[in-house]
């Protein structure tokens, strides 16, 4: 995330344009020349800034290191002073040596100005902009160089003396002089005070200056002391482009020139014998009382490809002369002198391309290395005390190949993290993930000495994080199991049965150490088994002989709090036979026994290691697969799908097998397509970059053949050029980046279903084309990259604009040729000539017009092309191609405009003349049309009264009840939508996928912090109220947070109520004095939101169990009486609806049909028996599908195979089959509007037959698209409501009937008589008291309001009805009435919509105190159920007098109850996810918070707390790859 830069200005005393805070790392605008690290604090030196950094790399305040050199006649007088950003400067001093002296509580920083002149600054190690002390001086070396070293050093004499020990590289030829120094040595000492002598940064020894030199070159990687020895690392390359590899020995006593006189050296060789290879990076391995253990990375092929990691016995050997080094001297004389001593690694550890950078630690029992690449990996070894390597495991991987600098550095605080430097980054790594490790058989596997198994938390963490020792973590060295046994059998057939436990513990866990084992038989262990002892046991079989088919045998042992639990086979040794084969031999070892040449044996009578098996023969005889090649055989991280693997001998391959040289578990790839030669597989992801061996797997489980696959970074994209298209698509686009061969597709996030395919692509270069849009006017759109099956988002964005517009062209002849002149509108496309494709049309003949050029103005774009050897040809049309779409452009005639409109006047009085005499005429006929039309007015109004009056007399409840099974949402989806009813994204992040449902996620640091944060109900609080008094603060936020608090607690719902309480405790005390009637009635305050998420949650039991099926049968029966009549498919309007909104009051005549419809059930022409359907006249042919299919699932219980989308139907009609198509050539058009076709207008008769095909297998002649997708789609269509347009206009002028509304308001009444059983039902269901009981949440609730009006001394009875009716069924039950897609998974249509709402209004009436008068002007809605109101009052009377008069119920009791709801849904809900939305408002407003806090009288742990959380997610996003 990255951070304001009003609050970096703030913590900042430079303006925060120099570091942003991004992708979790810092990144400096300048390369980082030198950093350091102390306790508490990092220091980075760039080129023209100085950083000062808290140890999580937050900005602590940075200066310039840009400046003004004043005063002095000569360079090395000029004093250099620092100055402000806007200010002009001269000079820049450039570090290259940064020193924290902790004791001393100063920075030592030395470097170069501009004018090559050295100076050094003494800064104060707490405020880096204090300047304690500055110098011209020449310390360290005189260019920036990468292969020059600084360190302090402790030298003893008289009293401990600390000096800094430069070691600077040495080039033949060139000399280290400047114009304002003589030049360095190759090694020099430097005072840090003014109290030794020669004053501070003065090399002059005891008795004269004193260093070490060097003739030839010298380059130097690190150096350390350790006690008084002082080690330094150099490479001595020479012209022959060998090198040399050499460490030098110094004594820190007796003064510098004692110091430097106790010289001593080696050379270190590798593998090649030394000459060749190079060291790159180094560390000593600390701690261990032998000898001094030293690592370096070292580089065996001349480059930085082929390098190795080695382990050194680096103890100081006196045995050689002091100050007799063939290749370094203090006091150097023409004396010869012997080679140096040669030392050799103890061994190599690792062999991997390109490391960079190595630091070790030590870390109990083992030694951890952590591994810096040049593609921008950080690896972690352990290894343990035989130099046993566990498998090594990613830290940290970058997207790009970007390098690891040499060198890295341990966070001196906690010891937990490492700073990783790259170019212009820092990266605080954690130096574990045990967080990650769910289960202790995880923790253990991951073999890592960090991390333990807290028996207490149940979770892997660091060891100091386990409170008490109830611990176990990996033993002292490597081990393939945590548990091992072995069956043995002496020489009286008794038979042992050992089990080896592979640990170490705590000492909690070692003092209850136990062994328990149990098999089926009644006694498996005789009395005589020694008890057992840490890490063993052992079980001496009661019974000296074991079944045939073996015994299985559970053995659990409990070690502090953890138990672990193995289910062991033991079988008798000596029946393990067969062919002496590899896989008998495994077998037998698996099995506890062990293996002999001759075959399987007791455990005490052969060997148990696994390699031994290798050496076995197979035992199958088969051809030896071998592979010729794989392509790609170069990937990006993420693997590659449909790799092709060819070879020979390949039939029998069941599998590949990918096998990283660091990677201690192999993948498996299964295989298709195999013809013996060739087969198809999937190369898998990789956790690192390099290159990796390939084998192919047979049924035996041996591996042969090999090939390579190199693993690379990541494709990223930089730059889009051009960055814009047309509407259209098919503009050709070229991504610039880097690893874009590896791409396989590019989405735009508008379509995400279109992935194009690249046209061309490269390393840093790939073409595709555009896919076109259906938006109108201009948008951005992300492109995403296709790698397998991840997408990558680029850095930019590509912007859409409407299609280019040609207006107009003129042609000019130039001899044979034709020059073309082409104007465009001006539009930011930035179109080129190169993307047109011209050509001139002359009697249906196309002529290439060959493009130029473009020039542009201000409101025009010219294009300029030439169409050749055209002698006769004269052009008056041009077809212009861009992308895939072709226009037509006509050339303009202004001559033709000119007669055209001295026709159109001359005409004029013409017209005139005639309409006056056609009017006359029209007149007379007018008048005999409207009475005409008055007496079928009189008569259509008649005919709907009396049909409204027959249906309202004759309508019955006979809806159907047998609706099938209820689709009930589970209940993570239920609470969901009514957490976030407008918010998808939260929706979604907040809610776990379904294969996370049943797992347990470790929340990781930064949210355990927050989860524990709001824990305290004085945080809570007083946050949601400093929230709440913010301006910004909106609803939207104040529902969001609500939910979240409900998801981030929902394992803890005792605690949610408490804090729901406690919150509205405060409101009721802000409305009390106020219009306390008002309290809850609308959604206003967090609270408020808590109350119906609460409400939710403890109702979703009762919901399922007793009100979810009324519910869901009223719903059923309005969809049916809707469907009894006319919906008009446009606006979905209806004539049978309970709201006049709806009122489908225009509707023409229509009948009932039935239809009987076959099913096609094959591709040669078979049906299936008849279904018989009900259906409309005036149904469109969509909506008699939608009939058919519902008519079909509620016949059968499921529905029908083939979506509707791809089901089309055919009519039956003299023995042909006739297709039905919403529109088609015979569809009756008014205007330039279409009536849809209906059954009516196909002249389906009653009883006639319908066949149901799909789409896929039966493809219609005409291939029709659903007519939605139009854009136009409401204004070129019409149903059942006609358009306005002229009379004129109509083909059909007697459908325009006059028709009233108030004549079809009975079919309201008709449509509420037919559903209000269900709705009376639904009702009753809600107040209902099954067992005379109310459910829990209610009782409780309505005692707590009970229990607030008597402690606000409100007596008013109404105001504790209106209280309990805002909470319950306004703030519940209606929302779910009004909703039922929160219940079940259906679709609510605007119509059901409309009924809903008056069914919810009501419900609502039905609660309320005041008496409506109506009148004849009142709303339908109210007027409906008028008189069922009262009937409905008085049973809620009763209901909350039922509650009032119920036993209250105890606290126990409801803590039982919410304790079992939480046990019910634990893990459905993403905790994680929603802690981090919650820190998000806590960032934004964390001042007000604190001082609410501080008005609230807040402990200062609490505020520790919340500081300490603020810190944490501020470290996270320094390190968002965690």
């Amino acid at each position: 995330m990255i951070l304001l830069p009003g609050l970096l200005f703030i913590l900042w005393r430079e303006p925060a344009r120099c570091l942003e805070v991004g992708k979790g790392f810092d990144v400096f605008k300048g390369d980082i020349r030198q950093f350091a690290v102390t306790t508490n604090t990092v220091y980075v030196a760039t080129k023209d800034r100085l950083y000062q950094l808290n140890h999580d790399l937050s900005p602590v305040q940075s200066v310039t290191q840009r400046g003004v050199l004043k005063g002095g006649s000569q360079p090395t007088e000029a004093q250099f002073h620092r100055i402000s950003a806007t200010d002009k400067w001269n000079a820049t001093l450039s570090v290259n040596i940064l020193l924290p002296f902790v004791e001393n509580g100063t920075l030592i920083s030395c470097g170069l100005i501009d004018n090559e002149c050295g100076y050094c600054e003494v800064l104060d190690l707490n405020d880096i902009s204090n300047v304690l002390y500055k110098e011209h001086i020449q310390v360290g070396p005189p260019w920036r160089s990468s292969a020059s070293v600084s360190f302090l050093v402790n030298v003893e004499h008289t009293s401990t003396e600390t000096y800094i020990l430069t070691g600077i590289q040495q080039l033949e030829g060139n000399s280290t002089k400047t114009s304002c120094s003589t030049g360095s040595e190759a090694v020099n000492l430097h005072n840090t005070n003014n109290n030794q002598k020669g004053f501070i940064f003065s090399n002059t020894g005891e008795f004269s200056n004193t260093a070490i030199k060097r003739t030839g070159n010298v380059e130097f990687v690190d150096g350390f002391q350790i006690g008084l020895i002082i080690y330094l690392f150099s490479n001595l390359p020479s012209s022959d482009k060998s090198n040399e590899v050499r460490l030098i020995w110094l004594e820190g006593k007796s003064g510098k020139t004692q110091t430097l006189k106790s010289l001593r050296g080696a050379t270190l060789s590798v593998s090649d014998g030394g000459k060749g290879s190079k060291l790159l990076a180094s560390s000593v391995i600390p701690g261990g009382s032998g000898p001094v253990l030293w690592s370096g990375v070292f580089s065996v092929d001349g480059g930085q490809t082929k390098t190795e990691l080695a382990v050194f016995d680096i103890s100081l050997d006196r045995t050689t002369e002091a100050d007799f080094d063939r290749d370094f001297c203090s006091v150097c004389t023409d004396k010869q002198k012997p080679a140096p001593k040669t030392l050799t690694p103890k061994t190599v550890l690792l062999r991997q391309n390109y490391m960079t950078s190595v630091v070790a630690v030590r870390h109990k029992a083992w030694m951890v290395f952590f591994i810096g690449t040049g593609d921008g990996q950080l690896i972690k070894l352990a290894v343990d005390k035989n130099y046993h390597t566990n498998c090594p495991r990613v830290l940290y991987r970058a997207n790009d190949d970007r390098q690891v600098f040499p060198n890295m550095r341990l966070a001196q605080g906690d010891l937990k993290h490492i700073y990783v430097p790259f170019q212009k980054q820092l990266r605080r790594v954690l130096v574990s993930k045990c967080s990650t490790y769910t289960d202790v058989e995880d923790c253990w596997s991951a073999q890592d000495p960090y991390c333990v198994w807290c028996g207490s938390t149940g979770s892997c963490t660091f060891e100091d994080e386990c409170r008490d020792s109830d611990w176990i973590s990996i033993p002292d060295d490597s081990q393939q199991k945590m548990v091992s046994y072995k069956v043995m059998k002496n020489s009286t057939d008794q038979i042992t049965f050992n089990i080896q436990t592979h640990l170490t513990v705590g000492q909690k866990a070692l003092s209850n150490f136990a062994c328990q084992f149990s098999a089926s038989s009644s006694e498996l262990c005789s009395r005589s088994s020694p008890p057992p002892k840490f890490p063993q046991c052992t079980c001496i079989l009661a019974n000296s002989t074991l079944p045939a088919k073996g015994l299985s045998v559970t053995v659990r042992i409990r070690l502090g709090t953890t138990e672990l639990s193995e289910t062991l086979n033991i079988s008798n040794c000596a029946d393990i036979r067969g062919p002496p084969t590899s896989v008998l031999c495994r077998q037998c070892i698996k099995m506890g026994c062990g293996w002999r040449t001759s075959g399987c044996s007791w455990a005490n009578q052969g060997t148990r290691n696994d390699s031994v098996c290798e050496t076995t023969e197979s035992g199958m005889n088969f051809s030896r697969p071998e592979i010729f090649s794989i392509s790609p055989d170069v990937v990006s991280f993420y693997g590659r799908n449909h790799a092709l693997l060819s070879g020979r001998n390949l039939g029998g391959v069941t599998g590949v097998r990918v096998q990283a040289e660091m990677d201690c578990k192999p993948k498996e790839s299964p295989v298709w397509n195999n013809t013996g030669v060739s087969l198809t597989f999937h190369i898998p992801s990789a956790d690192n970059k390099g290159v990796v061996k390939v084998c192919v797997l047979l049924p035996d489980g041996s591996c042969h053949g090999f090939a390579k696959i190199t693993y690379r970074s990541s494709p990223s994209c930089t730059k889009i050029a051009p960055n814009s298209t047309w509407i259209s698509g098919m503009r050709k686009i070229t991504l610039i980046g880097s690893h874009l061969d590896f791409v396989e597709g590019v989405i735009h996030n508008y379509t995400l279903q279109d992935v194009r395919l690249p046209t061309n692509s490269s390393y840093q270069n790939l073409i595709y084309d555009t896919p076109a849009a259906e938006n109108i006017g201009s948008f951005n759109s992300g492109v995403l990259l296709k790698v397998v099956n991840t997408t990558l988002g680029c850095s930019t964005t590509i912007t859409y604009y409407p299609d280019p517009e040609f207006t107009n062209f003129t042609a000019t002849r130039t001899g044979d040729d034709v020059r073309i002149t082409i104007e465009k509108k001006a539009d930011k496309l930035e179109m080129t000539p190169d993307e047109l494709s011209v050509w001139g049309i002359q009697e249906g003949k196309q002529y290439v017009c060959f493009m130029e050029a473009k020039e542009t103005s201000k409101e025009t774009d010219f294009f300029i092309c030439e169409i050749r050897m055209t002698p006769d040809a004269t052009f008056q049309q041009l077809m212009i191609k861009y992308g895939d779409k072709t226009v037509t452009l006509e050339l303009e005639s202004s001559s033709g405009l000119s007669l055209l409109i001295l026709l159109v006047l001359l005409l004029i009085p013409c017209i005139i003349v005639l309409v006056a005499i056609i009017y006359r005429s029209k007149q007379k006929k007018l008048t005999a049309q409207m009475n005409k039309r008055m007496e079928d007015l009189e008569l259509d109004i008649r005919n709907d009264i009396r049909q409204g009056f027959v249906d309202l007399q004759t309508e019955k409840a006979d809806l159907m009840e047998n609706v099938g099974a209820i689709p009930f949402l589970d209940y993570k989806h239920f609470a969901s939508r009514i957490f976030f009813p407008e918010n998808d994204s939260l929706m979604t992040s907040c809610m776990k996928d379904i294969g996370q449902d049943a797992v347990q996620v470790q929340l990781d640091e930064c949210c355990q912090g927050l989860a524990r944060l709001i824990q305290d109900q004085l945080f809570l609080t007083s946050m949601v109220h400093a929230l709440e008094e913010q301006r910004s603060f909106n609803i939207k936020d104040k529902c969001a947070l609500a939910s979240l608090l409900t998801v981030a607690l929902h394992n803890n719902l005792v605690y949610l109520t408490e804090i729901m309480e406690a919150l509205l405790r405060a409101l009721m005390q802000q409305n009390s004095n106020t219009q306390p009637k008002l309290l809850l009635r609308r959604t206003e305050s967090t609270v408020e939101k808590l109350l119906t998420n609460w409400m939710s949650i403890c109702l979703y039991g009762f919901l399922r169990e007793s009100v979810g099926q009324h519910l869901f049968l009223m719903v059923s029966a309005l969809r049916q009486q809707t469907a009894k009549g006319p919906v008009d498919c446009m606006t979905g309007k209806a004539l049978y609806t309970l709201s006049e909104d709806w009122l489908l009051w225009q509707a023409q005549d229509f009948s009932s049909l039935k239809l009987k419809v076959l099913f096609a059930v094959g591709s040669d022409g078979e049906v299936s028996e008849p279904l018989e359907v009900n259906a409309l006249s005036c149904d469109t042919v969509e909506q008699v599908k939608e009939k058919i299919l519902s008519t079909f699932k509620a016949k059968f219980g499921f529905p029908y195979i083939t979506p509707l989308m791809d089901v089309c139907i055919e009519y039956e009609k003299g023995g042909l089959f006739v297709p039905l198509e919403e529109v088609d050539a015979s569809s009756e058009v008014i205007g330039e509007v279409t009536m849809f076709n209906t059954l009516k207008h196909y002249k389906v008769p009653d009883g006639a037959t319908i066949k149901v095909l799909s789409r896929k297998t039966h493809p219609p002649l005409s291939p029709q698209t659903s007519l939605k997708d139009d854009e136009n789609f409401s204004g070129k269509y019409f149903h059942l409501i006609d358009p306005d347009v002229d009379e004129a206009q109509r083909k059909n002028p007697e459908r325009k009937k006059f028709k009233l509304k108030e004549v079809h308001l009975t079919k309201l009444l008709s449509t509420k008589v037919a559903v209000h059983s269900f709705v009376e039902n639904l009702f009753r269901s809600i107040w209902g008291m099954p067992h005379c009981r109310a459910p829990h949440a209610i009782k409780y609730f309505f005692d707590f309001l009970d229990a607030q009006a008597d402690n606000m001394k409100i007596s008013d009875p109404d105001v504790l009805h209106i209280w309990k009716t805002n909470s319950l069924p306004l703030r519940f039950w209606v929302n779910i009435m009004k909703n039922p897609q929160f219940v079940f998974d259906t679709e609510r249509t605007a119509n059901l919509d409309g009924c809903l709402n008056v069914i919810a209004q009501a419900f609502m009436d039905s609660f309320s105190l005041s008496e409506t008068q109506l009148g004849k002007y009142a709303p339908t809605n109210k007027l409906l159920y008028a008189k069922d109101i009262p009937k409905f009052r008085q049973e809620v009377r009763v209901y909350y007098k039922q509650i009032r008069d119920q036993p209250p119920i105890t606290a126990s009791e409801f803590r039982d109850f919410l304790q079992e709801e939480s046990k019910k849904h634990e893990n459905e809900f993403n905790e994680a996810a929603a802690l981090r939305e919650i820190y998000k408002y806590i960032q934004r407003y964390f001042t007000q918070i604190q001082e609410k806090l501080d008005q609230n009288g807040a402990p200062t742990e609490l505020k520790e707390q919340l500081h300490h959380v603020k810190n944490l997610f501020d470290g996270l996003k320094g390190c968002s790859w965690n």
